[in-house]
């Protein structure tokens, strides 16, 4: 494919950037204590010499009462000045900008040291997502407020960045400002749209103060908060015209949602379920009415709708930010042409947001090495080439015979079926869920590109180890689904109809009307099974043996799919363990009080209680004198993330 727009050069405030690709500010939970670490410098310099054209860092804090965890960026000291210096030099020479990120979350209050820490806000309206009831920005605290955001800016320009991005977006404290829904000061801060304006304006005007002429200062915006009591578009249409008459402004950067509510978290890091490039449009009408540079970003994950957002005059330039988690070299390799050879983000949101949900350091379930450029960096050349042999074609035996195979190392896969892909390839055929079916894609490449020989419908055992003769075996034969009447001797009755979760998305079972959905782990199983029973015209009960639903789900998709379970109709019951079945009812107790939960007149009792390891192969080659390495389901059932992370530990092992 060519690309007329995405690899040519874009002017902002006279500083060129070298194409139309950014990384977009997010957060990496790689600082250490409020500065930029090595890690989070070997992380971005993972995406500059990839060929991105701008990053921009994470938000800072620029104000003492809004600083919390040391994971957090803290830009109200000069202590942070060496770490952006760090960032910045390790950036600038693969000739790639940065810019850094400014922000209070006003209302959107986070904790230090375990604790609250107290909410500052324009007027008395609490969040819905904390709820946190703030106390009211006086007037003094307005104006060091809004010289704290100008220090801030300073600090980045000694630190040699080329330009900062102040905040408007998901409903932060710039938003906040210009809302009247929750800004209801009647002082000059409030009360009209202009007065509305003033604490961005100052802000604004303050910063270019700061740092001089030069430097490219810009406005990261929601152009639809998404939120009962957020900006709509239109109202955000009217603050850019506000903000195409601020000459000290160079760029607004465009998305979507808001972290003051559920209802619009989900459009912070939108996930597969969403429409690729749906900001777009937004971008577009801002842009028709606006002469700065706007950006976007918003699940574009490949190189080619970049192009067709920028041919279709949508933006200036297109934030790749999860594109770049999987595969930073995504740049680089779109530039070459090699297209098939991008490992294309497939938005699961497990490792990226995920983990900092968990307070984790970032990562992504398809490349580990991301945010682990440091600890974990290229993988060595083998220094004795041996014949590896790995059994099992899913995720994490394909990446395993990928990584070993690009050492150097002779590796041939087998696989039993006909297919490779794994449990992956069940997890596509969920509603929404097909784009998972990347990963498989993705790694098919990963293996094709190091030479890995593939062995369809071949099942190994002791016998063929034995024939082969390898150096060393990688056993990924993962698992089957946990049956409880089967695997513990629960007390289900053989005229109750139940059916585990793989028939159900094979086709394999009629449903009937009525279907109980027994969910032990509280992932994508249970609540994907309900809602495709739900679209199927199912009466559905999901009973959760957790606190509920979706409990091992990324934040941002569990709330949401509580709301699509509401909208189906679906019941969800938390707290309820599978205790047994008889005829037409299902008998559950409640998991903390023991009291007995019964759902009568069910037709299908769906059992999803997780899956057990496929040890067969483990156990016939236990005396055998070989090197062996377990890796994925077969050593505990997880995820596609652990698979994947195990496969390409084991392969470096070797």
């Amino acid at each position: 494919m060519a690309f007329k727009h995405l690899f040519t050069p874009h002017e902002i405030r006279g500083m060129e950037v070298r194409n139309r690709i950014f990384s977009t500010g997010h957060q990496t939970i790689l600082a250490k204590n409020g500065s930029p670490s090595e890690e989070m410098a070997a992380y971005h310099e993972a995406r500059a010499r990839g060929g991105a054209g701008l990053i921009i860092m994470e938000s800072s804090r620029p104000y003492s009462d809004d600083v919390s965890e040391g994971y957090y960026l803290n830009s109200s000291v000069d202590d942070c000045i060496p770490g952006y210096k760090l960032v910045a030099d390790k950036v600038h020479k693969h000739g790639c900008k940065l810019f850094a990120q400014i922000n209070h979350g006003g209302r959107i209050a986070y904790t230090h040291n375990g604790m609250f820490i107290v909410a500052h806000a324009p007027s008395l309206v609490p969040d819905h997502r904390f709820h946190c009831m703030p106390r009211v920005m006086d007037v003094e605290y307005i104006g060091k407020l809004v010289k704290a955001f100008a220090q801030a800016a300073r600090r980045m320009a000694e630190a040699g960045l080329d330009g900062v991005e102040l905040v408007a977006s998901h409903g932060m404290l710039m938003s906040q400002f210009l809302n009247p829904l929750t800004n209801q000061r009647t002082d000059e801060y409030g009360g009209s749209p202009e007065n509305r304006f003033r604490f961005v304006a100052e802000c604004i005007a303050e910063t270019r103060r700061a740092v001089g002429p030069d430097m490219v200062i810009g406005m990261r915006i929601s152009a639809e908060e998404h939120e009962p009591d957020g900006l709509d578009a239109p109202a955000w249409l009217e603050i850019c015209s506000r903000l195409n008459d601020e000459k000290d402004l160079d760029f607004v950067n465009v998305t979507v949602g808001s972290m003051m509510g559920p209802g619009g978290s989900i459009h912070v890091v939108p996930p597969m379920q969403i429409e690729h490039a749906y900001t777009a449009p937004k971008a577009g009408q801002i842009k028709a009415i606006m002469d700065k540079t706007i950006m976007v970003a918003g699940r574009i994950n490949q190189p080619q709708l970049a192009e067709q957002v920028l041919e279709a005059g949508q933006a200036h330039m297109c934030g790749m930010t999860r594109a770049m988690i999987s595969d930073p070299e995504m740049p680089n390799k779109a530039m070459a042409g090699n297209l098939d050879h991008i490992r294309a983000c497939i938005a699961c949101n497990q490792a990226c947001i995920g983990h900092y949900h968990m307070g984790v350091p970032i990562s992504c379930i398809q490349n580990p090495l991301s945010g682990r450029e440091l600890s974990l960096g290229a993988h060595p050349k083998a220094e004795i080439v041996r014949n590896i042999l790995v059994v099992g074609g899913g995720p994490g035996g394909m990446k395993a015979a990928a990584v070993a195979a690009e050492r150097g190392h002779n590796v041939t896969l087998y696989e039993k079926s006909p297919q490779l892909g794994g449990q992956a390839l069940l997890a596509q055929l969920l509603p929404n869920r097909s784009e998972f079916g990347g990963i498989v894609t993705n790694l098919k490449h990963e293996m094709d590109a190091a030479g890995v020989d593939i062995k369809l419908n071949t099942s190994v055992d002791r016998a063929l180890i034995e024939a082969e003769k390898p150096d060393a075996v990688i056993i990924a034969t993962g698992a089957s689904p946990y049956l409880p009447n089967v695997d513990n001797d629960m007390d289900i009755a053989d005229d109750v109809h139940s059916v585990d979760a793989w028939q159900v998305l094979r086709g394999e079972v009629n449903p009937g009307t009525n279907v109980v959905v027994a969910d032990w782990r509280g992932d994508w199983v249970g609540v994907g099974i309900a809602e495709k029973l739900a679209l199927e015209g199912c009466s559905v009960r999901l009973m959760i043996d957790a606190e509920m639903l979706g409990k091992n789900l990324q934040l941002y998709l569990r709330t949401h799919w509580a709301g699509v379970m509401h909208k189906l109709g679906v019941e969800v019951v938390p707290h309820a363990r599978l205790f047994g079945a008889d005829g037409d009812t299902v008998f559950f107790y409640h998991n903390a009080s023991g009291e007995p939960i019964l759902c009568e007149e069910v037709d299908t009792l769906v059992i999803t209680q997780g899956h057990k390891p496929d040890i067969t192969l483990e156990e016939e080659l236990r005396d055998l004198d070989i090197e062996t390495h377990m890796i994925g389901d077969c050593l505990s059932p997880r995820s596609a993330e652990e698979a994947v992370y195990e496969g390409l530990m084991a392969a470096r092992e070797i």
